[in-house]
């Protein structure tokens, strides 16, 4: 949710076809919903036509923004489609509000948080959390993961393609519906199967 436009670093392109262009993530103002969110974000896309790229809540969002601009194509990555691709657990959190009670504070104390999350805080956890997560803010955090339980599409983009992760357990491709599946793939796969993406990519956005 609140990870920063790192985790594209490598993906790369080949730049004679493709110019990519990084968005990042803002902290919400109150009362504001995913819709206009997108709006807002629509505003910092500098190309005509584009081919949006989200991955997980990202994904939600690219599909949101795709209500408000004319898209070549979008790409959800490690993310759904649909609230009925919910994995039970936050359907749960939907309708008993419980996902209130986490202890999103924790967000500025990394060590804690992969504590709290993994039952770890292994270095090779921790270095993660610090390079990739961006927005410490409570505020942002609560907002989004309100926004993902309680999402409802209400918009299926025209050449939407749904990449996932067969080992996602944000996620679990169980729920999926017509997707490309990816071997081996995480809910982090947008930076550990990079490669993948590298082969795959120019493929998916030309055809």
């Amino acid at each position: 949710m609140a990870a920063n436009p790192s985790i594209f670093k490598h993906i790369q392109l080949p730049e004679g076809q493709f110019e990519q262009h990084l968005l990042e993530w803002f902290v919400p103002e109150k009362n504001m919903t995913i819709s206009d969110y997108a709006k807002i974000m629509c505003e910092k896309v500098v190309h005509d036509n584009p081919v949006l790229i989200g991955v997980s809540f990202g994904g939600m969002l690219v599909q949101e923004m795709a209500r408000h601009i004319k898209t070549r194509k979008v790409l959800v990555v490690s993310s759904v489609k649909h609230e009925s691709e919910l994995p039970k657990r936050m359907i749960f959190a939907k309708y008993t509000k419980i996902h209130k009670l986490l202890p999103t504070g924790l967000v500025n104390n990394v060590e804690l948080l992969a504590k709290y999350a993994f039952g770890d805080s292994t270095s090779k956890r921790l270095e993660l959390y610090e390079e990739y997560l961006s927005i410490r803010d409570k505020y942002y955090l609560d907002w989004a993961i309100d926004q993902i339980v309680n999402w409802k599409s209400a918009h299926v983009p025209d050449a939407m393609v749904h990449i996932h992760g067969e080992k996602d357990n944000v996620f679990p491709i169980g729920n999926i519906k017509n997707c490309i599946p990816v071997k081996n793939g995480t809910h982090t796969m947008i930076i550990h199967r990079a490669k993948w993406f590298n082969e795959n990519l120019p493929t998916i956005i030309l055809e």
